[in-house]
């Protein structure tokens, strides 16, 4: 189990819910035909998701799953996975939903360590599950057999009923456990199990870009508080649609469809995100609010000029880690007004600021403090540091329940993590005189070349000003100086011829000598996690080839 870490201090009782299931009630009570949920182009309102939950928590009792269970998903975004959420909340079992992507090693120690009662798994994905099902124990894989998936990383999408039959056959001929899904429609609805905003609804494993994926203890007052901060700052209402085509195993999706509930919105939730038809599908789900994260503003912004660009209703974005010198062309062309920030799977939104005060914030920036948490600069011995010299991100809540509670079976790194009642970000920031908070680099992405540190951030945010530079990707690779040396990856922007020599020129003209990247090298796509990260471990594993250009050469 997860150790805990301090208990915020109290701030005075909630005024609303802060578990999923009763504040669902309260306001399938409150808004009750109004539209909730849209999955696939069809919408269920406040009071048919609320009755499909408690049916849902019937199916998951009849299989023998109980309070404290973990209930596993390997699937795309569909709304068997939304209501397998909801019926885990309901029942107070925990949803573990896992990345599509996930194959061999990756997807066998996440289903170790869940130790989960079943896996709702994607037909075209049962193969993976088999590969490594021998290692893991008894564990029941549930078959979704009535709708096509709304997506699953590009691998599922479109199957059916058809498709999921023939794969329960193909994996009980090769001997596994492999059942139909419970439908909740079979099911009379169960009464919510009483619980604490402190119970855990979600264990979320991080995407391992700079080491080991960490399963997160999320409990049911974090993603409530996640609405509750969110909804503020995007400046929700009843009258709001919140579209996403990040997927459900993304913190942001998760706490979007929470975002919705918070303000009585309606949430609708793609199948997975497209550049080439992003604008379009928002407009087809009537949204007014929609999420990017980093580098979907580069693709999206890449796309030819049509007639699309503002043929929608969507007016504001929660876009954090944006690059800043596209938020002006992004808001001029789409009529979209991005909203910066700063949170973590294990935090909330603890820097910000909100639609009314964007442009009193510079872009690059992540804002201030948000009312209810508080954060500090520090040095590596942990000490606070002046305003201007750039240290690590600690936070901490005074909002119940705002956070994680720690990490899934790993005490030792949940008491690194949450240390004398901070977590510790391990995000290299800047705060400057006014209280604005600026990201330097992840503290395992700085490089140090010539005896000084640099920001692989801000080369980056360099590099994507110039006009024939789509996207990039900074990191060090080793130096014969026993330091580091500067290397980029460069995405060519559509039709745009890249002189490499030119941009290292470009580089010169707007970076310190130690900065410039020594090695540069084009790629027609960079390696992102489902969650647009980059894999810089895999950039760095491959480091220079014979096709990287040397500035020094």
């Amino acid at each position: 189990m997860a150790a805990t870490p301090p208990d915020p201090p109290p701030t005075g009782p909630p005024s609303e819910p802060l578990t999923v299931p009763e504040l669902l009630r309260l306001r399938a009570l409150q808004r009750g035909d109004a539209p909730l949920l849209r999955v696939g182009g069809v919408w269920s309102s406040y009071r048919e998701t609320a009755d499909r939950a408690a049916r849902s928590a019937a199916a998951l009792a009849a299989q023998g799953i109980g309070a404290g269970d973990r209930v596993a998903a390997l699937c795309g975004n569909r709304v068997e996975l939304v209501e397998l959420f909801l019926g885990c909340a309901w029942l107070g079992a925990v949803l573990v939903p896992l990345n599509t992507a996930l194959r061999g090693a990756s997807l066998r120690e996440p289903l170790r360590r869940a130790r989960a009662s079943a896996l709702l798994v994607e037909p075209a994905l049962l193969a993976h599950v088999l590969a490594v099902r021998g290692e893991l124990g008894p564990l029941p894989l549930w078959l979704p057999v009535d709708a096509p998936a709304a997506g699953a990383d590009g691998a599922g999408a479109g199957s059916g009923s058809g498709d999921s039959r023939a794969a329960i056959a193909a994996g009980r001929d090769a001997g596994a456990d492999v059942l139909a899904a419970p439908d909740p429609a079979e099911y009379e609805p169960l009464p919510p199990v009483e619980l604490a905003p402190g119970d855990p609804v979600a264990i979320l494993f991080t995407s391992g870009t700079t080491g080991p994926s960490r399963g997160v203890c999320c409990p049911h007052g974090q993603l409530v508080q996640w609405g509750h901060t969110v909804g503020r700052a995007l400046e929700l209402g009843p009258a709001d649609v919140l579209h996403t085509s990040l997927p459900l195993f993304h913190t942001n999706a998760l706490n979007a469809f929470l975002q919705a509930m918070v303000a009585g919105a309606g949430y609708s939730l793609g199948r997975r995100f497209s550049a080439s038809r992003f604008f379009a599908d928002a407009a087809e789900a009537g949204a007014t609010v929609t999420y990017l994260l980093g580098a979907m503003v580069n693709m999206v912004l890449a796309q030819p000029p049509g007639e699309r660009d503002r043929a929608h209703l969507v007016t504001r974005a929660l876009a954090p880690a944006s690059p800043s010198a596209l938020c002006g062309p992004f808001t001029e062309r789409f009529g979209v007004t991005l909203l910066d920030g700063f949170g973590t799977t294990e935090t909330n939104l603890v820097l910000g600021g909100s639609i009314s005060t964007v442009d009193t914030v510079p872009p690059g920036s992540l804002g201030r403090v948000v009312d209810g948490f508080a954060a500090r600069v520090v040095d590596s011995d942990g000490v606070d540091l002046p305003a201007g010299q750039p240290g690590e991100l600690l936070v901490r809540t005074e909002l119940p329940h705002a956070f994680a509670t720690g990490y899934w079976d790993d005490p030792e790194h949940t008491a690194r993590r949450f240390r004398d009642g901070w977590f510790h970000t391990g995000d290299r920031v800047v705060r400057d005189a006014d209280g604005l908070f600026r990201f330097v680099d992840r503290i395992k992405d700085v490089i140090r070349r010539r005896g000084e540190n640099v920001s692989s951030y801000e080369v980056e945010q360099v590099l994507l000003a110039h006009p024939a530079v789509a996207d990039a990707a900074v990191f060090a690779v080793p130096s014969e100086l026993a330091e580091d040396e500067v290397m980029a990856v460069l995405v060519p922007a559509a039709g745009a011829r890249l002189e490499l020599a030119e941009v290292a020129r470009h580089c010169a003209g707007e970076l310190p000598y130690f900065a410039v990247p020594r090695y540069l090298e084009t790629a027609g796509e960079l390696p992102l996690t489902a969650t647009g990260k980059v894999r810089k471990e895999q950039l760095r594993a491959t480091g220079v080839t014979a096709r990287t250009w040397d500035r020094e050469a």
